[in-house]
């Protein structure tokens, strides 16, 4: 089975002592305890195609000048963030690939030093693509609430910091990631950021909802339209789909991430931690699934992504 480098460090607790290793393999021998094999080819197939989708997003902002703005560039960032995790996903599956077939041949020590590089580039490319699904919710929320002052709100300037300080912290948390991953504290500290992301995502695109729905119920009772109810069922079927798939995709890692923290040794938790390469390859969708629900909706960047592909440089 494939699994990204540095998440293939949590497939299962460590801290699970010996004496409660024969419960666990006993109750994890049923039938469905034995998790999915989910074949490597698969996930090369999957990275390759989010790395193809994230890198036209990325041409397609960086070609058109009308897309050279804050929002834009979040979503640009976005995009290098989840291609990072697809090159990564690629390098280590396609070494895997040709090991596992005789077709490369590396030392020991030389495969332990290419794990260190993917977990570094993994687990910063993990975070920095939750943090910029953060920043963009602040963005929108900016937009529609203080549209007035938006352009003085989110200058050029504090876009380039707010970027830069995302990619500065990923770095360096993924370092102390990689360096402590069997301390509970910083397992702790991941659950807390998603968590925190959860949330702060949930109240914004809730409350941007909610004002959406009053000015419709408005313009519906003066122009006396009845254009309320699906105005206002679309945004909710856009809002389900925003945070459904931001949960789907992250909730089962960190829910794993929870159960090696409280409950290692549980047969059920066991159980739950079959199924880990289920859960990387939700992570891997969600890198294929971000740029159809926060770039390719924008009819600017679709008609430059279409030059894009059709090579009208």
């Amino acid at each position: 089975m494939s699994t990204l480098a540095p998440l293939r460090l949590l497939r299962e607790p460590w801290n699970t002592s010996k004496g409660n290793q024969s419960n666990v393999t006993t109750v994890g021998s049923s039938t469905w305890c034995q998790g999915l094999d989910i074949p490597n080819e698969f996930f090369l197939t999957l990275g390759l195609v989010s790395l193809v989708e994230n890198l036209l997003v990325v041409a397609a902002i960086l070609k058109n000048r009308n897309l050279h703005s804050p929002m834009y560039y979040f979503i640009c960032c976005l995009a290098i963030s989840d291609m990072l995790v697809s090159v990564s996903n690629l390098v280590e599956t396609l070494f895997m690939l040709l090991m596992e077939h005789g077709m490369l041949v590396i030392r020991a020590s030389i495969v332990r030093h290419m794990d260190n590089v993917i977990d570094m580039l993994t687990c910063s490319s993990v975070v920095s693509s939750l943090s910029f699904l953060g920043v963009i919710a602040v963005d929108r929320y900016i937009t529609i609430f203080y549209a007035l002052r938006y352009h003085s709100i989110m200058t050029l300037q504090r876009a380039v910091v707010t970027m830069a300080s995302v990619w500065l912290a990923s770095t360096i948390s993924s370092t102390v990631f990689i360096i402590y991953y069997r301390n509970n504290a910083i397992l702790l500290c991941l659950i807390s950021f998603f968590l925190f992301m959860l949330v702060l995502m949930l109240v914004l695109y809730i409350h941007m909802f909610a004002l959406a729905r009053h000015h419709l119920c408005s313009m519906s009772s003066q122009q006396k339209q009845p254009v309320y109810r699906s105005s206002s069922l679309k945004g909710a079927v856009t809002l389900t789909i925003l945070l459904g798939v931001f949960f789907i995709c992250w909730g089962p890692f960190f829910f794993h991430l929870i159960l090696i923290v409280t409950c290692p040794t549980n047969p059920f938790c066991t159980c739950f931690f079959s199924y880990f390469n289920l859960f990387l390859i939700l992570i891997i969708c969600n890198s294929v699934v971000d740029p159809l629900i926060y770039a390719f909706r924008s009819q600017e960047l679709r008609r430059t992504l279409w030059e894009v592909v059709l090579c009208s440089w």
